[in-house]
């Protein structure tokens, strides 16, 4: 009751914000008259101006008014376009780092436009992120008029692009791109060895459009660069084989829920006697250390068969399997699945098999745009996930007004018995407005389905065009026309986010208000509105509201009427999944096929249903924040610790310092701390420091001391390592000892950073078994992990210092006849995913140092005790982990 009379009195927080900024808004209209008066050159040169009162000490905030203005006068100009005060409101909102929800069609695209100016006077790059590359050219595109008029220049990153036209958008003052080209170009800028290899700047200031889909939807998505693991895929065929002889409910149960496959106890007798029979099992239990593969293998196919559909969760294209994204509906070409799935489908549908891959970079889109000085975002429906942009990236969300009045009817949900009888009534609604001339737009959850609904309009003689994601080249063409007389559009997601229908079909291009063309459309747009404009029917509720409030938002555009209506089934994923067997089995009972429901408590259970999904999808997306939290602060340091040294002229200081943690650490393997002389392994540690670091060492001449202590023995193979640096100094002079040095730390940390990361992984897989001890995963996690990231650094440092000891330069280039010094190049190549593993786009670049490099071919005499990460005794030249290690 009392929040009740607060709220009467003093407004909700919302109406509060809208107040406080109205005299910004009339200082902006003010401004406008002064700048209207200017000619277009001063309208350019007034940039300049501001970007030296900046210099000069006043803030964004105090040059808000004038920035706007030049903004809003540049666009009438240039596109005929001015910014209602709405789209004020909605740029200040931008500016100040908050989410603004602004309803469709009111120009989000335009608003951008203010922002983005006003923060890329400080010089430090905007970004503009939008959910696909068209978009991101599309938007570029139609705004660069009004930024080349200010004076501001800008770019557009979309995927195939050459490394030259990358570099020059990043370097733009305003850069559009999408959320997936950001990310991984700030992974693969993590990953050069020089730093002319990089293309972005500072992470300065964002705008997020379509924010929800972005921070939300895809968040769960982490981006990871991976590069490709040999191992034998015949067996996958094998497994499939199994896979579909084995019985549902009979060997094994399913979880539509969570997409799992759990075998029975039968079932398991079943697998290993079909493993056995087919001499796998070496004989040894299923569940055997030896045979673990085997069973994610067979885990793996199953869920391959009966979790992922073809043409709901992926197509088959050019003998690979696309991916399509379950939120926008368009296919994810290079997107692939992780832990053996993706191997899974393609044996499923008889494809080539590919590789798996092993993670050599990753950042979840949370942590990546966390990154940023200062976030904001922009979409017509963020208010039913408010709560996790505050608790996950501290954005508020402001509602903005819409310019006019939203006149939009959206009708009750209609429930059905089951698909047929919900798919008879969709075309029997879908031809009786199309006899009237209304345009619907009949929106699908899969391709599947639109073209069930395609097959089904065809064979009732009724024209129109199908979107999605295997139909998609002429999408701008039937997004433009979805609104004439008589259109009948099937699409799936693709045409929820970014698409602007306009009544009576796209506006003419001549701006001639007598023109021929613009007199028809202006009757046709009139006659679709006397129709009521367009009718958005969705065919299925998605798990999302806001997927679905997308949907509606294609109709009713700045206040054009419109309607929405959404059919249901019992037989609905949503309603089969989350709705309850007794409700379904209740309903069930009360219809009859061809009989509907249409009341609006229905439709209220079914956004009941839609929270449990939306929470459920909450929890799993705090969840792998807080695994990649750990992750990130070791990322942030091993970034940070390598972009030191790639813009470091020399790290000389740096290796002399890293030379005495070596050796004690060293020392510290064979000479346990407080133990007695007895106790000590001089001969190992001795054999040691010849094999990995060429220092000669005379154990009888220290024994011959009696004041030999740890100290002393740490302080002796210090000097000796001293010694030997001095000597490679001179050897090799600095022209090579510094660059070699840069490069080895970098080769160095790059390679113990990938194998970091795939113990990391492997941690995360099994940490949650650990709850069965009574104990925290999380914590645990975080425990072990930072256990393993120390053990990461001092390997770097280790084996950064035993190869700069052993490198020599090659006879070559200590040829009279040679003086110039030969080169050696070392090339990386990997392929991009997103988590479940994105792209296959390859990159390779090639390193040159002004050395010959090879490491001493003596092999060293066998040891007592040699580090996992050594070259190992045998002289195999490889690391002793892979090779005789192997047998410990």
């Amino acid at each position: 009751m009392l929040q009740e009379v607060l709220l009467k009195v003093f407004g909700s927080r919302n109406q509060r914000f809208l107040r406080s900024i109205a005299p910004l808004i009339a200082s902006i209209n003010e401004a406008e008259s002064v700048v209207q008066a200017y000619s277009d050159q001063a309208l350019g040169a007034a940039t300049a101006t501001l970007k030296s009162r900046l210099s000069a000490g006043e803030t964004l905030e105090a040059l808000l008014p004038e920035a706007f203005a030049l903004v809003r006068e540049a666009s009438v100009r240039t596109l005929g376009l001015r910014h209602f005060d709405a789209q004020l409101i909605g740029g200040i909102v931008l500016h100040r780092g908050k989410i603004t929800e602004m309803g469709t069609g009111e120009g989000k695209t335009l608003v951008a436009t203010l922002a983005a100016y006003l923060n890329a006077l400080s010089g430090q790059g905007v970004h503009v992120v939008t959910v696909n590359d068209y978009l991101a050219q599309r938007d570029e595109a139609w705004m660069r008029p009004i930024y080349q008029m200010l004076g501001i220049t800008t770019g557009a990153v979309v995927s195939n692009m050459t490394f030259e036209a990358r570099k020059m958008a990043y370097a733009a003052d305003v850069t559009y791109g999408t959320n997936n080209e950001f990310g991984f170009d700030y992974l693969r800028d993590h990953m050069a060895h020089d730093p002319a290899q990089q293309v972005q700047r500072s992470h300065a200031f964002a705008i997020v459009d379509e924010v929800d889909s972005i921070l939300i939807d895809d968040a769960r998505t982490p981006l990871i660069i991976s590069g490709e693991i040999q191992e034998d895929l015949s067996r996958y065929a094998v497994m499939n084989e199994l896979a579909v002889s084995l019985k549902i409910d009979q060997d094994f149960s399913l979880d539509e829920k969570e997409r799992l496959v759990i075998l029975t106890e039968a079932g398991h007798q079943h697998v290993e006697a079909w493993l056995d029979e087919q001499g796998l099992l070496n004989d040894k239990g299923l569940y055997d250390v030896e045979n673990i593969g085997l069973l994610h293998m067979l885990n793996a196919v199953l869920r391959g068969q009966y979790c992922f559909k073809k043409d709901v969760d992926y197509i088959v294209q050019s003998d690979q399997i696309v991916l399509i994204d379950e939120h926008t509906g368009r296919a994810t070409p290079g997107r692939r699945w992780s832990d053996g799935l993706h191997q899974a489908v393609e044996v499923k549908e008889g494809v080539t098999i590919q590789q798996e891959n092993r993670t050599l970079a990753s950042i979840t889109l949370q942590n990546y745009f966390r990154l940023y000085d200062k976030l904001s975002g922009m979409t017509g429906t963020a208010d039913t996930e408010a709560y996790e942009f505050q608790h996950i990236y501290g954005l508020e969300v402001v509602q903005v007004p819409t310019h006019k009045p939203t006149i939009r009817k959206d009708e009750s949900d209609r429930l059905f018995l089951n698909t047929a009888g919900k798919n008879r009534a969709i075309i029997r609604e879908i031809k009786a407005r199309h006899q009237t001339s209304q345009p619907v737009l009949v929106g699908t959850a899969s391709i599947q389905n639109s073209e069930i609904l395609s097959e089904l309009l065809k064979s009732e003689g009724i024209s129109h065009a199908v979107l999605n994601a295997k139909h998609h080249e002429n999408e701008a063409q039937i997004i433009a026309q979805a609104g004439c007389l008589g259109a009948v559009t099937i699409a799936t997601n693709m045409a929820g986010r970014g698409t602007d229908i306009v009544l009576g079909g796209a506006m003419p291009a001549s701006d001639q208000s007598d023109s021929e063309a613009m007199i028809e459309w202006r009757a046709n747009h009139e006659r679709v509105k006397a129709l009521g404009g367009l009718h958005v029917l969705g065919t299925e509720r998605h798990e999302s509201r806001r997927i679905d409030d997308q949907l509606r938002g294609r109709a009713g555009r700045q206040g054009d009427p419109g309607s929405t209506q959404f059919y249901v089934a019992l037989e609905d994923p949503l309603m089969r999944i989350f709705a309850g067997e007794k409700v379904i089995a209740f309903m069930g009972k009360m219809m009859e096929e061809d009989e509907t429901l249409e009341q609006p408590i229905l439709t209220r259970q079914i956004a009941g249903a839609q929270r449990k999904v939306e929470g459920f999808n909450f929890d799993i997306r705090k969840q792998l924040l807080r695994f990649d939290d750990v992750a990130n602060e070791q990322r942030q340091l091993v970034y940070h610790q390598r972009q030191t040294v790639l813009e470091a002229h020399s790290i000389q200081s740096s290796i002399e310092n890293t030379i005495p943690v070596v050796m004690q650490a060293v020392v510290d393997e064979y000479i346990p701390a407080e133990s007695l002389i007895d106790a000590w392994d001089l001969e190992g540690l001795v054999a040691l420091l010849k094999a990995s670091f060429l220092l000669e060492c005379d154990v009888d001449e220290w024994r011959a001391h009696d004041d030999l202590t740890v100290e002393s023995v740490q302080s002796r193979v210090l000097s000796l390592a001293q010694a030997r640096y001095r000597q490679q100094c001179d050897q090799l002079g600095a022209e090579v000892i510094h660059p070699l040095e840069k490069s080895l730390m970098l080769e160095v940390l790059d390679q113990q950073w990938y194998e970091h990361l795939t113990a990391m992984d492997q941690l995360r897989e099994g940490i949650h078994l650990r709850s069965y001890a009574q104990k925290n995963p999380t914590e645990e996690y975080k425990r072990e992990s930072f256990q393993l990231f120390k053990a990461m650094l001092l390997n770097i440092k280790r084996e950064v210092i035993s190869v700069l000891f052993r490198v020599e330069l090659s006879e070559q280039a200590l040829t009279d006849e040679n003086k110039s010094t030969p080169h050696i190049s070392s090339a990386y190549a990997y392929s991009e995913t997103s988590a479940i593993h994105e792209s296959a786009s390859v990159m390779s670049w090639a390193e040159e140092l002004p050395i010959n490099r090879h490491v001493s071919e003596t092999a060293p005499k066998p040891l007592n005790k040699v580090g996992r990460n050594e070259p190992c005794p045998c002289g195999s030249g490889q690391k002793y982990k892979r090779c005789h290690g192997r047998l410990e």
